[in-house]
């Protein structure tokens, strides 16, 4: 296993495998109402055997070279996660995204484990296109791809039905050639 550290606040970057589920699950109760406003990962973990179910399938699709999971662990406690949730390498398009428990948020955690990964994927993946799709309230996230140095691409109006509602969805993404991992 590896760890990646994100910076003095002792913050460190590792995958987050099924063997994490108990963990994970964890993780979602402290920060399920919070996480949830947005995404359905939320919804999804809700018990154990979803944990593990998550975590498997993230596991295979890193197998298949198709998305990956990694888990921000602050003072040895999961606290959050950045993902690709697609990738699709003929294409050289990604998917990425991140969620924090309340905890941990406005350290800047997200930016910097979303910054190791995007660059990751640019530089030894050879992706030219890092999509971060975001529901227009979530100004947490919207904040994460402007310090990553994305572009507003457009909106979705009524893209994302999430939790009785249909949300508009912003699509922000930035390029190979206009990334630098220093940005924010």
């Amino acid at each position: 296993m590896f760890a990646i550290s994100l910076g003095a606040d002792g913050a460190e970057l590792r995958p987050l495998e099924p063997r994490h589920a108990a963990e994970f699950l964890e993780h979602m109760d402290r920060g399920r109402e919070s996480i949830g406003q947005y995404i359905k990962v939320a919804d999804a973990v809700a018990d154990l055997g979803s944990s593990r179910t998550y975590l498997r399938d993230y596991a295979e699709k890193a197998a298949a070279d198709t998305g990956r999971i990694y888990g921000i662990w602050l003072d040895g406690k999961l606290v959050g996660s950045v993902l690709f949730r697609t990738m699709d390498l003929a294409l050289g398009v990604a998917e990425a995204g991140c969620w924090l428990e309340p905890s941990a948020a406005g350290r800047g955690l997200a930016t910097r484990a979303a910054r190791v990964i995007i660059d990751w994927a640019i530089r030894e993946r050879g992706i030219h296109r890092v999509e971060w799709l975001v529901a227009s309230p979530n100004h947490a996230s919207i904040a994460v791809a402007r310090r990553l140095g994305m572009t507003k691409d457009g909106v979705l109006r009524e893209f994302y039905p999430h939790r009785g509602q249909r949300l508009d969805v912003e699509v922000w993404s930035v390029l190979a050639p206009e990334w630098r991992p220093g940005v924010g």
